[in-house]
């Protein structure tokens, strides 16, 4: 790495052949950026070339943002640049999900293991899910779409309570500055993206039972919280692999500060 910063890995030959070096907290700014940058180009480009299409409802009634299937989903343009960003960003989110089984047995007592590989399971699961629903829209399938939206949403709100407690309450190894920032970090957004969630489903209900102006658009404003909070926890791995990289070659990776 230079040091400027630009650079964030480098690749060198050895014994065992070509190896990568690189810093874990710049790949995880990159892949939380490419599904963050992808859902606000496709929620500004729906507004701006899809507006009354995309804010219509059955209801046939005013509103001003288009819920997230109809941002993501329902358009030519919008679904490629989405799918592209979370086909770009699913490997190395498997990566993160290993990284932090490691991590995991560095910090945590050994009794919270099989909760840490829990954990762990969860994000694949939670990796799986979004692919699922980004892939198979509910344009085009809405039964199997449907069924992929409830598994992200159930596994993303267990991973992220199940690792604020493991971080919280089964450490042996003290948590730095940075780590403790994180942690703080994190019990803010799972806060914030649980009062989401449930004011979502309230804006929901009360628009398939009243038809209210603007109410969808509600429940689009913070079902777009839910999403961002979620992208904003998984971010948090910037602070929880601070000074660490990652070294990839043809036996494996490892990681080190």
């Amino acid at each position: 790495m230079t040091a400027t910063g630009y650079i964030p890995l480098q690749v060198r030959p050895d014994k065992k052949g070509l190896r990568l070096r690189l810093q874990v907290s710049r790949a995880a700014w990159i892949t939380c950026l490419l599904p963050f940058t992808g859902f606000v180009f496709c929620v500004v480009w729906s507004l701006m070339y899809n507006f009354e299409d995309s804010t219509f409802t059955h209801c046939k009634v005013e509103n001003f943002l288009p819920s997230i299937s109809a941002a993501i989903g329902n358009y030519k343009t919008q679904r490629f640049v989405w799918g592209t960003a979370i086909a770009i960003h699913a490997v190395p989110r498997f990566v993160f999900a290993a990284l932090y089984r490691q991590y995991y047995r560095e910090i945590l007592n050994t009794k919270a293991q099989r909760l840490a590989t829990l954990a762990c399971v969860l994000n694949v699961m939670e990796n799986l899910a979004l692919i699922g629903l980004t892939f198979i829209t509910s344009a085009y399938n809405y039964s199997i779409h449907e069924k992929c939206f409830m598994a992200f949403m159930v596994t993303s709100e267990l991973y992220m309570t199940l690792t604020c407690y493991l971080v919280w309450r089964e450490r042996r190894l003290p948590a730095d500055n940075v780590e403790a920032r994180a942690l703080r970090y994190k019990f803010q957004l799972v806060a914030i993206n649980m009062t989401s969630f449930a004011v979502a489903g309230y804006f929901f209900i009360r628009h398939n039972r009243h038809c209210e102006p603007y109410i969808y658009s509600a429940f689009a404003f913070f079902e777009y919280i839910v999403v961002l909070t979620n992208m904003a926890f998984h971010t948090t791995a910037v602070l929880d692999f601070h000074g660490r990289y990652v070294t990839v070659d043809r036996d494996g990776f490892e990681t080190s500060s």
